[in-house]
């Protein structure tokens, strides 16, 4: 494993290059100061508001406001993730939430304003001005808000608690990122280190138990320490999602979230009650991993450990993998690969885990320049199917970028996970298929299953449990620790098998989930898992349509809302099969490596 004590030490061209957004910091600079002049344009609209002429001009004004914001906050973020305990990189991203913070409140009066029209009225505008057929669709599925917009001095309100209310997320992410420290744990040389995530990573698949154990406990020791900390961060987090969903009358914080998406309830609903009776599928294979690993008590920090080879046996390197990769996705076309070969030569990527870089991976769509993705490699099997799960990313917002304009060009959260996740299904695929040792074939089979653990299950298990929190907050019953703690113990004994002893670590892994401050969003990595699986297997059956139809996805962007848009695919969320497929798939991997 390459591992780095400073960024200055990993090689050029396994970082990113901000450059392709500002040459320099007073580029920058310049754009924050047009913004901040931008907005003093904006806010005085809210008086000049009397036609067609004037609503062209002001939603004109706001787009290109936008695509100037965006790459201020993608270069400010990125700078700080970086090294989040960077003073100045703080500070910059601290000038572009306030510019953004700005716009909310120079914008405030526009929905009130758009919504106090007559739909009529509104379209007899957009015959008037042609420029307005650009807006028109976004325009109109404005009026599905009515209900849920406030009159005009209540909307400047809610504005100005925006920072605010953004306050319990950004302090998980300072406490998690730049503020917790794990200790040191001995690592396999026998030697005292400084655990980092990739390292517990890494820890958590060897094959020495002590070792195993001693990092597990090291790694939640500082959640525990800081758990009414964490507690009442997350518990105001929770509390301002409900009740800015009261605010603007949803029935429920559940109901809030899933309707930009259009996304009806049954959705949510179906999933956590289609998981929660293919469970006991789950149960078979804890039991077999128990049995494999010959324990009498099987404990979360076995969970990693690989059952048919030790994790270094399959050390893959970043240039390694990326072939990998480009071999795995062949089935999406020439035109795909040549593009994604692309992304390696232009450094679209920070590859390595230094000291204080911002944990996991992401991929970044900046509109105009290209994907940025930040990764932290470690030269091993979930490194490898990380890179493909972001250049799934990656390659979604660069052809969303490329076919559609400004307005439609971000795709929504719902069908983000589903490029991500039907290249992963490719790659494990592909593998499954060139893989003679059949030691290594059944490490990724193994592999599969505890994909489908991390990327379905557990999540479907998160969603269950956000489900449960936010309930709890809108009966107004108390968010304590004790509360979080015991919905978290339960849900994790029933999604991870009867043979699972649950030590009092094993409670708080609620405490560690930076998703949980993006409310409801967990549940559709498991959506698109489902959706991926069924995808992935129409693209390897090598049929020309199917690709086709699958890369005129990944270039509609948000033309369409999701749901639509996946059934252009072929895929139908509002019925069961989609998931039951998935989960038929589970069950056959389960049944292959009890029968090995």
């Amino acid at each position: 494993m390459t591992t780095y004590s400073s960024r200055k030490d990993v090689p050029i061209n396994e970082t990113w290059n901000l450059q392709d957004i500002y040459k320099t910091e007073t580029d920058w600079e310049k754009d924050l100061a047009l913004l901040e002049q931008k907005n003093e344009g904006l806010s005085h609209f809210q008086d000049k508001m009397d036609g067609s002429a004037s609503l062209l001009l002001y939603l004109k004004e706001t787009e290109e406001f936008s695509l100037v914001y965006r790459k201020v906050y993608a270069y400010s973020m990125l700078s700080l993730d970086l090294d989040t305990r960077e003073n100045h990189a703080q500070s910059l991203i601290e000038k572009a939430r306030k510019i953004g913070q700005q716009y909310s409140k120079a914008t405030s009066f526009f929905m009130p304003y758009l919504l106090s029209l007559d739909e009529e009225l509104l379209k007899s505008y957009i015959k008037q001005e042609e420029g307005l057929l650009y807006f028109e669709k976004d325009l109109l599925e404005s009026f599905a808000y009515k209900k849920h917009v406030l009159s005009k001095e209540k909307e400047e309100i809610l504005s100005e608690f925006g920072e605010a209310l953004s306050v319990p997320s950004q302090v998980f992410g300072m406490i998690n990122n730049a503020d917790i420290k794990f200790g040191e744990v001995t690592n396999e040389k026998g030697e005292k280190v400084e655990l980092t995530r990739g390292l517990y990573a890494k820890l958590m698949e060897s094959k020495d138990r002590e070792r195993r154990k001693e990092a597990y406990h090291a790694y939640y020791m500082p959640y525990l320490n800081m758990k009414n900390t964490i507690a009442t961060t997350f518990a105001a987090s929770v509390k301002n999602n409900v009740k800015t969903s009261r605010i603007r009358n949803y029935t429920s914080a559940l109901d809030k979230s899933l309707f930009a998406d259009r996304v009806p309830l049954e959705v949510y609903d179906n999933l956590l009650i289609s998981t929660r009776k293919n469970l006991k599928y789950m149960d078979e294979y804890m039991s077999y991993r128990k049995k494999k690993l010959n324990l009498e008590e099987l404990h979360a920090y076995d969970l990693s450990v690989p059952l048919a080879l030790d994790a270094d046996e399959m050390e893959i390197s970043f240039d390694q993998a990326y072939e990998i990769m480009l071999e795995a996705l062949k089935p999406l076309g020439e035109e795909y690969i040549t593009i994604l070969k692309g992304f390696k030569e232009k450094r679209f990527f920070d590859v390595r885990e230094t000291p204080g870089k911002r944990s996991g991976a992401y991929n970044l769509g900046v509109y105009g320049v290209h994907p940025y993705i930040l990764l932290n490699h470690q030269d091993d099997l979930d490194s490898l199917f990380t890179l493909v799960h972001e250049c799934g990313h990656g390659m979604h917002s660069y052809y969303s970028n490329n076919y559609q304009p400004q307005i439609s060009a971000g795709y929504s959260i719902f069908v983000a996970e589903v490029a991500s996740t039907v290249n992963e299904v490719l790659l494990i695929r592909y593998l499954l298929k060139t893989e003679k040792d059949p030691d290594k074939r059944e490490h990724l089979l193994h592999h599969f299953i505890d994909s489908f653990k991390g990327t379905f299950f557990t999540q479907v298990m998160f969603s269950e449990f956000e489900k449960a929190v936010h309930e709890q907050a809108e009966k107004g019953m108390p968010l304590t620790l004790d509360f979080f703690n015991e919905t978290y113990e339960e849900l994790f004994k029933s999604y991870n098998g009867s043979e699972l002893v649950v030590v009092d670590e094993v409670k708080y892994g609620w405490a560690r989930i930076p998703h949980f401050y993006r409310p409801f969003y967990v549940y559709k990595y498991a959506t698109g898992f489902a959706s991926a699986i069924n995808i992935a297997d129409k693209l390897l059956q090598g049929n020309e349509e199917d690709r086709e139809n699958y890369l005129n996805f990944l270039k509609s962007g948000s033309a369409d809302f999701p749901l639509e848009l996946l059934k252009g695919v072929g895929i139908d969320l509002t019925k069961p099969e989609p998931i039951d497929h998935a989960l038929s798939i589970f069950h056959s991997l389960v049944r292959e490596v009890l029968a090995n």
